[in-house]
């Protein structure tokens, strides 16, 4: 099941997020389940990838050495590979970026999820980080890719909130989507994201997330937010 956002002349949060929450099926459709600590086992990246399969969520993201690997478990089930780039500092040269976007979309993966400079970002250097992101995406897009751009990965005072969100959807308007992820643990967490704008939520927590909707009952003590 794929979810679409809306017209964008007349995309609204609240319609977003009531179409993502009317099903287990349309929830999986807009969390990538993901896997990006560095002691991953192969063991555990077939793990989220037999998992992504069967619930069909949007992708599974895995750290780029395991690109081939997802690529081959997910073939013919119609989940796209997600890959980190630039993972996690974003202080890459562009031309590194550039040249691992390249090698991970030639193995299989369809979502590149780079991690921006943002070291240029707070000097106000908004050229310079234009340009590192505009020759990345020029390369996913030649590829039919999806190119996502990380602000935040674990180094700043927590995961995503709703004010983050919030202010990532006011700042984008109606031009692109926004994705959550860092600490995103529950349905009361995803859903909070949703209504704040989110279209694509990042969590290794995926298959929770989803079986809280399908059995709501189940949800007692299930904790929230945090990493």
């Amino acid at each position: 099941m794929s979810i679409s956002v809306p017209d964008p002349t007349t995309f609204d949060a609240a319609s977003f997020a009531a179409q993502a929450l009317s099903s287990p099926a349309a929830l999986a459709a807009v969390l990538d389940h993901t896997l990006l600590k560095p002691d991953a086992t192969r063991t555990q990246v077939l793990a989220i990838c037999e998992e992504a399969a069967k619930y069909k969520f949007a992708c599974a993201m895995v750290n780029p050495f395991w690109t081939g690997t997802a690529a081959a478990a997910l073939k013919g089930t119609g989940v796209p590979v997600g890959v980190v780039i630039g993972f996690p500092l974003g202080a890459t040269l562009t031309a590194s970026k550039k040249e691992e976007a390249g090698r991970v979309l030639a193995l299989g993966a369809h979502d590149v999820d780079m991690v921006l400079n943002i070291g240029l970002l707070k000097s106000g250097e908004f050229d310079a980080v234009k340009h590192d992101i505009h020759i990345v995406a020029e390369v996913v897009h030649a590829h039919g890719g999806i190119l996502k751009e990380i602000l935040e990965t674990g180094f700043s005072t927590g995961g995503a909130t709703v004010d983050d969100i919030q202010l990532m959807r006011g700042v984008a308007g109606i031009r692109c989507g926004v994705k959550a992820s860092g600490g995103i643990r529950s349905l009361a967490d995803a859903q909070a994201m949703l209504f704040a704008g989110a279209t694509r939520i990042g969590a290794s927590a995926s298959v929770r997330i989803v079986n809280e909707l399908a059995n709501p009952t189940d949800a007692a003590g299930v904790p929230t937010g945090g990493y």
